[in-house]
């Protein structure tokens, strides 16, 4: 039987990255217009930053999105990541409650 691979997920910033592209958008411009450090972005299209509420809400206002959309793709990716980093481990590590807890 052959092995699956899994791949890692895709970070936030590869997506905001072709949305800019796609839009014609450079980095510098985005900054500019959101109001935060070239730095920072540069550092979230590469994967190496987060993005967190204040930018969320910065570029659902840009694009016209919901803050939601942004802190969505990135919970999705920490948890995404945390699992395949961690997931098996984690899986060994944790006892499961055997029965539900009583709504009430």
């Amino acid at each position: 039987m052959a092995v699956k691979k899994r791949l890692p997920p895709i970070h936030p910033g590869v997506i905001l990255r072709e949305d800019l592209s796609d839009a014609g958008i450079s980095l510098n411009r985005l900054a500019r217009d959101i109001r935060i450090p070239m730095n920072r972005i540069s550092a979230i299209v590469n994967g190496k930053r987060s993005i967190t509420a204040d930018i969320a809400l910065r570029l659902a206002l840009f694009f016209g999105t919901s803050p939601q959309y942004w802190m969505n793709l990135q919970s999705n990716y920490d948890i995404a990541l945390t699992e395949y980093e961690a997931g098996d481990r984690i899986k060994s590590d944790v006892k499961a409650l055997r029965e539900p807890i009583p709504a009430g």
